[in-house]
């Protein structure tokens, strides 16, 4: 076994080091200084951290960066004697000292900041926001399988109460059109279809589901009446914030298993070719796809909304 797997190992391992050396070309890596400046890819990191953390001290920038205390030393050391960085002393500790960027570094890392962000808009500009979406998922995806965290904080499900419907509707009204620019038509759809929710509500036949982390509301589903035989899954988000946690596979298993028991025989659900991550979800509860078709809403062109189904 172990003979027959080294070809398909050194496969994946050229894959990875090919995509290395084509991204490190894409962000400047290899140039000695990055963004128009004098400073290199890591320095620029390092005064990122800086302008984003509550005074880091020396040894938690060596440990979440992967860098050699010494580097990091002799870098901080340049810092001071540019007037970019300023240190003070643990109260709890002498022996660490809390770093933060002068009024100067922030000054100088503005621009600097600036010009990273510019690089990345030019970079996604040639695609198309379903290709924007799809790179930004990979990207999450990379960071997910290779991450070695602690295990985030878990999360509750709980069912609906007042004030859910208000936020419903504004968080699909605020992601949608943050990350596939549907305009107010879509927000007004959401809201026809809670607002029929509430005023139709069977308890016994349909359910909502919301799930909280840290006290906030991180996701929501809703399993709506068709027909005495068919229900239909609905309304499925989750935060940015919140995502990569298994609360939209959560929320969907509470569906289904609740369809189930109400006596249901088949589900459905409508969507849209274009959320890929939702789909994944759906296909790995076991739901089908069963047809589609091109449309334009929302202020969008070229859409495709997708049918899916799943015998119960």
């Amino acid at each position: 076994m172990a003979t027959a797997s080294r070809p398909h190992r050194n496969h994946h391992v050229d894959a990875i080091r090919c995509f290395n050396r084509f991204y490190t070309r894409q962000i400047g890596v290899l140039q000695q200084g990055v963004y128009q400046s004098r400073y290199s890819l890591t320095e620029v990191r390092v005064l990122y951290e800086l302008a984003n953390r509550q005074r880091p001290t020396a040894s938690e920038l060596c440990k979440d960066l992967g860098l050699d205390p010494g580097y990091l030393s002799r870098m901080l050391r340049s810092f001071e004697k540019q007037r970019l960085l300023s240190r003070e002393s643990s109260t709890s500790d002498a022996r660490q000292q809390h770093l933060s960027l002068t009024a100067h570094g922030r000054k100088v890392f503005a621009p600097l900041n600036q010009r990273s962000a510019d690089d990345v808009a030019r970079m996604l500009d040639p695609l198309s926001p379903t290709q924007q979406i799809r790179l930004v998922e990979s990207a999450r995806n990379i960071e997910a399988l290779l991450d070695r965290k602690p295990a985030p904080a878990a999360y509750t499900i709980r069912s609906h109460r007042p004030g859910d419907m208000g936020w419903v509707t504004h968080r699909h009204g605020v992601l949608y059109w943050q990350e596939y620019g549907y305009d107010e038509r879509f927000e007004a759809l959401v809201a026809g279809i809670v607002s029929d929710f509430i005023k139709n509500f069977d308890p016994k036949r349909e359910r909502c589901w919301i799930a909280e982390r840290d006290g906030e509301i991180a996701g929501s589903v809703f399993l709506c009446k068709k027909s005495k035989t068919v229900a239909k899954l609905r309304l499925l988000l989750v935060e940015p914030s919140a995502r990569g946690l298994g609360i939209g596979k959560r929320l969907v298993e509470e569906c289904v298993n609740f369809a189930r028991k109400a006596g249901y025989k088949k589900m459905i659900l409508w969507t849209q070719s274009e959320l890929l991550a939702a789909r994944g979800i759906y296909q790995h509860a076991g739901f089908h796809l069963a047809g589609t078709e091109r449309h334009k809403s929302w202020g969008r062109k070229e859409l495709v909304s997708e049918v899916w189904e799943m015998k119960l």
